[in-house]
C-alpha cells in the first residue's frame, strides 16, 4: 500500500514539474526530436538500472505537455532497450563467482537477453509509430472515470498545492526519486525465486517455446519489471535449470507484459495520449513477437545464438558490446541535438 501511494504520488509530482521544466521543454537539447528522446530513454534506463521509472517519466512529460506523443513513444522504447542492462551487470557478478568453465554462461545469457529485447522492440516500435499516425487510433480516448481523477485530487491535491511553486527541476527529479523508491518497495514484496522453489516447480521441463513464453509473461507481470524478470534468468542458467538456447521465448514474453505497470501509470496520469503511447508499444511488440515465434523461431533462435557466441568469444568484443550500450544512445542524443 505504501509503494502504491508513493508510485501514484510520484507520477503527480513529476507531471507538475514537467509542465515547466525548461531543459525538457521548448525543443531543448535533450528533447529536440524523436531521436533524441529515444537516446534519452535508453541512457536513463542504463543509469537507474530499470526501464519502468524512465518510461513513467516519458509519460509524465507527455502529460505535462513538455514533449509530443511521438517523442514520448520513442523515449519509452529507448527505456525498454536500456532496461536489460542490469541483466549484464548481474551476469558479470555471477561470472566472477562461478567456477572455471561456468563463467561465460551467465554473461552469454545476458547478451542473448539484450539482443532479443532489441530484436523485438525495434521492429515493434515501427508498428507502434504506424499506429500512432493512424487517424482512428490517434482519436482514441481511453482513461479512468472522472470520479477516479477526483479521488486523486482528494488524496494528493493538498500536497501538490504546497509544492507547485517549487523549482520544476526539484519537482521532476524529486518525483523520479520517489518513483525509484516506490519500485524498490515493490521489489521487496515480490517473492524471491530460490533454488528450492525452482527445483520443486519443475521448471526443467519447460523447453518448448510456448511454455517459456508464458512463463516470461507471468514473471514480468507479477514482478512489474522486465529487469527483475530477465535477471531471474541468470541464476536459472547458472544453476543449470534452464538451457541458454531455450530462453528466447521467455525474454520475448517478459518484454510484452512488463508494460503493464507503464499502462497503469498512463491511466493514473489521466492522459489519453500517454495511454495511446503504451497501447501502441504493447500492440507493436505483441504483433512482432507472435510473428517471430510462430513463423521464424528457428531462424531467430539460430541468429541470436550465433551473435552471443561472437560477443563472448573474446574480452575485447564483450567490452566493445558493453561500451556500445552507452555510446550508441549518447551519440544519438548528440547527433540529433546538433541536427
Amino acid at each position: 500500500m505504501l509503494a502504491l501511494f508513493l508510485f501514484v504520488g510520484a507520477l503527480q509530482i513529476m507531471k507538475t514539474g514537467a509542465a515547466s521544466l525548461s531543459v525538457l521543454n521548448n525543443q531543448g537539447f535533450l528533447v529536440s526530436n524523436a531521436a533524441s528522446t529515444f537516446g534519452l530513454g535508453w541512457v536513463g534506463a542504463l543509469f537507474v538500472l530499470s526501464g519502468s521509472p524512465v518510461a513513467a517519466s516519458a509519460l509524465a512529460l507527455v502529460a505535462g505537455g513538455s514533449i509530443s506523443e511521438i517523442q514520448g513513444f520513442t523515449m519509452l522504447t529507448g527505456s525498454r532497450l536500456g532496461a536489460a542492462f542490469v541483466v549484464l551487470l548481474v551476469a558479470v557478478i555471477y561470472a566472477l563467482r562461478g567456477g572455471e568453465g561456468k563463467r561465460m554462461a551467465p554473461v552469454s545469457t545476458a547478451v542473448m537477453a539484450l539482443s532479443a529485447t532489441a530484436l523485438i522492440y525495434i521492429p515493434g516500435s515501427l508498428v507502434g509509430l504506424a499506429l500512432l499516425r493512424w487517424g482512428t487510433f490517434r482519436s482514441t480516448q481511453i482513461g479512468f472515470p472522472a470520479q477516479f481523477t477526483d479521488l486523486l485530487d482528494f488524496v494528493y491535491g493538498d500536497i501538490l498545492a504546497r509544492i507547485e511553486t517549487w523549482s520544476p527541476v526539484i519537482l521532476f527529479i524529486g518525483g523520479l526519486g520517489v518513483l525509484l523508491l516506490a519500485f524498490k518497495l515493490i521489489d521487496t514484496v515480490v517473492p524471491d525465486l530460490t533454488d528450492e522453489s525452482i527445483e520443486t516447480s519443475r521448471m526443467s521441463w519447460l523447453k518448448s517455446k510456448w511454455p517459456m513464453f508464458g512463463l516470461g509473461c507471468l514473471v514480468a507481470l507479477v514482478a512489474m519489471s522486465v529487469s527483475v524478470a530477465l535477471t531471474v534468468l541468470v541464476p536459472l542458467v547458472a544453476k543449470g535449470y534452464v538451457k541458454r538456447d531455450n530462453i528466447l521465448p521467455y525474454v520475448i514474453g517478459a518484454n510484452i507484459t512488463t508494460l503493464g505497470d507503464t499502462l497503469l501509470a498512463a491511466f493514473l496520469l489521466d492522459s489519453p495520449a500517454s495511454v495511446r503511447i503504451v497501447l501502441a508499444s504493447i500492440l507493436g511488440t505483441t504483433i512482432v513477437s507472435m510473428v517471430l515465434l510462430q513463423f521464424f523461431y528457428p531462424q531467430v533462435k539460430s541468429r541470436v545464438w550465433r551473435f552471443q557466441r561472437q560477443m563472448v568469444s573474446s574480452k575485447t568484443r564483450l567490452a566493445a558490446f558493453t561500451a556500445a550500450l552507452f555510446l550508441v544512445p549518447i551519440s544519438i542524443i548528440v547527433v540529433a541535438g546538433l541536427a
